[in-house]
């Protein structure tokens, strides 16, 4: 056994427990047990963390522990570049292309409605969704800290909020999504890519009321959905607004 001093900052501290939080405190660890798995093994899944310091230097998480150690732990920093110091990951954490666990169907969907490349399906389990994760190269969005410690997941993001809007705007900003927005052009039941389509081709897909409203009608070739900006459509459209002026509010 060895021990080591730890202190975890900001959000982070909401995975410990009451009497660790926002202090420094000893901890006892395997004599072979790296960085990685002593946080772990304090309830903060890696995938939350962007920056480690031993001793006052940036290390990897595949660090053992030793005798003394003084760890400092940090969540993603969102003002301050800290590439040229962070060790923990070979590639950036940010990327734009998600698997949503089983509980977070609506916020997938939101996601979608962005553009965002976003798998989702209620039967997937927790190892379906780490393989997917590690094959594809998607960052996990679960409300299951388990989940973000299973060893073949590298990104992911402890979702905090319960309600779909505000797990929406957590992705958002703690992914600095605002400028990779592409809203209305994946599908929502499907995620594949949609393509734009003319009246004529899909007139027997879509009611005589649309076909008379509308002259723009997208369509999904995988599941063969076909789509116009009828009142669902209004109701998005204030979605990635409201997203973009929470933007323009960040900026001023």
């Amino acid at each position: 056994m060895v021990t080591a001093t730890f202190r975890f900052y900001e959000e982070l501290n909401d995975f410990l427990a009451p009497a660790r939080r926002k202090r420094s405190f000893d901890h006892g660890c395997s004599r072979r047990a790296t960085v990685k798995q002593a946080i772990e093994a304090l309830g903060v899944p890696h995938t939350e963390v962007e920056l480690v310091l031993v001793n006052g230097e940036s290390a990897e998480f595949s660090r053992l522990v030793r005798e003394g150690d003084r760890i400092a732990v940090y969540p993603q920093f969102e003002a301050l570049d800290v590439s040229d110091l962070v060790r923990v990951r070979e590639k950036p954490l940010r990327r734009s292309c998600f698997i949503a666990d089983a509980h977070l169907g609506l916020l997938a969907k939101y996601l979608r409605i962005l553009g965002f490349d976003t798998l989702y399906a209620r039967e997937l389990a927790d190892s379906r969704i780490a393989a997917i994760a590690a094959e594809q190269k998607r960052v996990v969005l679960t409300r299951d800290r388990d989940l973000l410690m299973h060893r073949r997941i590298t990104h992911g993001v402890y979702i905090r909020h319960a309600r779909p809007k505000r797990q929406l705007e957590q992705v958002v900003d703690r992914l600095d999504l605002l400028g990779a927005i592409d809203p209305f052009t994946r599908c929502l039941e499907c995620n594949a890519p949609l393509e734009p389509a003319d009246a004529e081709t899909i007139a027997a897909r879509v009611p005589a009321g649309p076909r008379a409203l509308y002259d723009r009608f997208v369509v999904c070739r995988v599941c063969d959905r076909v789509y116009w900006q009828g009142s669902h459509y209004r109701h998005m459209q204030r979605l990635v607004e409201d997203m973009r002026e929470r933007g323009r509010d960040t900026e001023s």
